[in-house]
């Protein structure tokens, strides 16, 4: 079995808890999360509210799914505790599952079925790339990183390498639009991905009369209805991205900040043959008479898939963690870290919930390890489910959500996926996915649509450290290879506003 005990983890995520965060700032002014004007949508009736910001912090709980699963001879198994939990908040049954189709195995490491081919331009949606200026792969390589000291002979040849030699890449596709766009309406990439659909988007910026940038106001995208069908919350820049489906007609975008309100219509674009077109980009400047909203707060998270395939990339993750704590600071943050796998499997997802307790974090991490898995989708809906709508985020916070997985959602899931995601964007959560090895091209473009609709950016591991599998190159235009601790860093400082 692949599977090994994630050592690390428990070290890394306390060097890591006390390192990330937001270092106090000049802020501007603090307020309750913008209020919406009449009219304006109510949350989902599923959707749990973000919690105050003087909850007791010191506290940690757990919220388990159980999975029902099958061994060797076909018996099927379930979960019923977590050791070490300090408490058990819930712990809903999994929808019962059907045994193995005859002559079908699930390989609870999962790692053997996900040797995919990574060639380029191979994948279920993407059947050539794009031509891109630069080196051959489109990438620019730094320096390679330095190797590590060398270890004691006596060491296992397998130990886990020194923090700082995982290699990534990023590309934000809402910084890149018009490329994205062109890639759509080749047919290089197609959308729907798993329910969601970045290909009809309204870029958003707000500033006061001033000129200053307006951060954390919400906005809302309406038909001509005045139905919202879409929401998001500007970041620092001021900048916000909508969304709407296919044959849905925008016709406006409302802000509202506090008690202060504006509606802005859509110009239609003039003179430009929309018939060949798979996709749109309206774009809006709006003044607001309202004061900068800053946040001093930060809640980070963690989500991880914890399939047997995945037990080299927590391992590594782990270690580059370890590293970012020496380069970030730590006031005003809080932490969770989520897990996930199959409905097959011991459990389909396990929360914790957001904490400055570093020890006991550190005790309730100390026992996780990677197995399970088999077939190639994974609990991804159950899993952004209980992150992005049950998860008491503060309500007064930068929300940042890093996922890293190397597997899609199951088919069927696309409603409830799209409801998280909906969720995610009216909150500000900007999820942040980190694609690990062996993964396949449908998995890419679901990942990259989690980061364009919810205003993240899309990260993922390159061949580059010579650790791991193979990693897929993605279907993009030049970018930097960076070792990946460098990566998170700048992400957190990116969106961070205290």
């Amino acid at each position: 079995m692949k599977t090994r005990k994630i050592i690390c983890l428990a070290a890394s995520l306390t060097m890591l808890m006390t390192a990330f965060g937001c270092t106090a700032g000049n802020e501007v002014k603090t307020s309750s999360t913008p209020q919406s004007s009449a009219g304006a949508s109510e949350t989902s009736e599923n959707s749990v509210a973000d919690t105050k910001d003087d909850v007791d912090e010191d506290d940690v709980s757990v919220d388990v799914v159980k999975g029902t699963g099958y061994d060797g001879d076909g018996t099927r198994y379930g979960i019923d505790t977590v050791e070490g939990a300090k408490s058990l908040e819930t712990a809903e049954e999994a929808p019962a599952a059907e045994a193995p189709a005859e002559g079908v195995t699930y390989d609870r490491t999962k790692g053997e079925t996900k040797k995919n081919s990574t060639e380029r331009g191979t994948g279920d949606t993407a059947s050539e790339e794009p031509e891109t200026s630069g080196e051959e792969s489109g990438r620019v390589s730094e320096e390679s990183p330095e190797s590590s000291e060398a270890s004691d002979s006596s060491a296992p040849s397998d130990q886990t390498p020194k923090a700082g030699q995982l290699t990534a890449g990023e590309w934000n596709d809402n910084d890149n639009f018009g490329f994205f766009s062109n890639l759509v309406d080749s047919g290089k990439i197609t959308f729907p991905s798993y329910g969601l659909d970045p290909r009809y988007r309204t870029a958003v910026t707000v500033r006061n009369e001033e000129g200053k940038a307006l951060p954390n106001v919400k906005a809302e995208l309406l038909n001509e209805s005045n139905k919202v069908l879409w929401t998001g919350i500007t970041d620092k820049k001021g900048n916000a991205y909508l969304f709407c489906k296919e044959g849905e007609k925008p016709v406006s975008v409302r802000v509202v900040s506090g008690d202060k309100n504006t509606t802005e219509s859509i110009k239609e674009k003039e003179n430009r043959d929309q018939s060949e077109k798979k996709s749109a980009d309206n774009t809006l400047e709006i003044k607001l008479d309202a004061e900068p909203v800053t946040y001093k707060n930060t809640d980070i998270m963690f989500i991880m898939d914890a399939t047997g395939s995945m037990s080299d990339e927590m391992l590594f993750l782990q270690s580059e963690f370890t590293a970012i704590t020496e380069k970030v600071g730590s006031d005003n943050a809080r932490y969770s870290v989520n897990f996930y796998r199959d409905k097959y499997d011991e459990y389909v997802t396990k929360c914790y919930s957001f904490t400055k307790n570093i020890k006991k974090m550190q005790k309730l991490l100390n026992s996780e390890s990677a197995d399970g898995g088999g077939d190639m989708p994974e609990a991804v809906a159950e899993i952004l489910d209980k992150t992005m709508v049950e998860a008491k985020w503060r309500t007064e916070s930068v929300k940042i959500a890093f996922m890293i997985f190397d597997a899609p959602p199951h088919d069927g899931t696309e409603t409830r996926i799209l409801e998280a995601v909906k969720t995610a964007a009216e909150k500000g959560i900007r999820l942040v996915p980190v694609v690990s090895s062996n993964t396949e091209r449908n998995t890419e473009l679901f990942a990259r649509a989690l980061a364009v609709n919810t205003g993240g950016t899309y990260v993922f591991l390159t061949d580059d450290s010579g650790i791991g599998s193979s990693h897929l190159e993605p279907v993009i235009g030049s970018y930097k290879v960076e070792k990946l601790y460098d990566i998170i860093i700048r992400v957190i400082n990116d969106y961070k506003q205290g």
